[in-house]
């Protein structure tokens, strides 16, 4: 029973296939040089006999060192470490699926065709996730339960609600209360979530 979360995160994802789109080397002729979009890599300029590769970099954000003042200190932080490393990538997929489903249901005719897709979405989900799901601790789940929201922008209730309705989201936020948690609690970095959110940064900038 502690594992709440595992049928809340059922409605979150789905199968999706891996569909990779092949795509034709182009090029760009221009007075001074050529411009090459390499599939896959980078987008490399030839100017004269020199070849200079092209990217865009992401924000990096530098944190000042952490001064643990305890040996619990040092575990707590190892152990938020392992979690977020663990739950992180599965908000990540949450939040494509979310937006994919979102716009998927939008094109169903009517409400009895987005329910039968709810249902064999459900299917698949149950056969697929919940043992990858029951493998986390009560702790990683109400983490995960944060992190969706760090990616969404939404509490689960939200989310819920959403998609199955307030009905639902009322008797999924009551189960949680069962055992003290909230769908409803929202994540918040610049105060009880900073620490999260700075080792989530840290993970997303391969860090740590």
């Amino acid at each position: 029973m502690k594992y709440w979360f595992v049928f809340l995160l059922l409605f979150f994802v789905r199968i999706s296939s891996a569909q990779t789109e092949g795509s034709s080397k182009k090029e760009e002729k221009t007075s001074k040089s050529t411009i090459y979009l390499i599939p896959n890599v980078y987008t490399a300029v030839v100017i004269g006999s020199d070849t200079v590769a092209c990217m865009y970099l992401k924000d990096f954000i530098k944190y000042s060192p952490i001064r643990h003042r305890t040996a619990h200190e040092v575990i707590q932080y190892n152990r938020l470490v392992r979690d977020v490393k663990r739950t992180l990538p599965y908000a990540k997929e949450v939040a494509s699926i979310i937006i994919e489903t979102y716009e998927y249901m939008e094109t169903l005719p009517d409400h009895k065709a987005k329910q039968q897709h709810l249902e064999k979405m459900e299917k698949h989900l149950k056969e697929l996730y919940t043992p990858k799901m029951k493998k986390l601790t009560k702790a990683q789940g109400q983490l995960l339960m944060k992190l969706i929201d760090r990616e969404t922008n939404s509490s689960s209730y939200h989310i819920v609600e959403s998609f199955m309705g307030t009905f639902k989201a009322f008797s999924y936020n009551v189960f949680a209360g069962i055992f003290g948690n909230s769908l409803k609690k929202r994540y918040n970095p610049y105060d009880e979530d900073r620490m999260v959110e700075r080792v989530a940064v840290l993970v997303e900038q391969g860090a740590i």
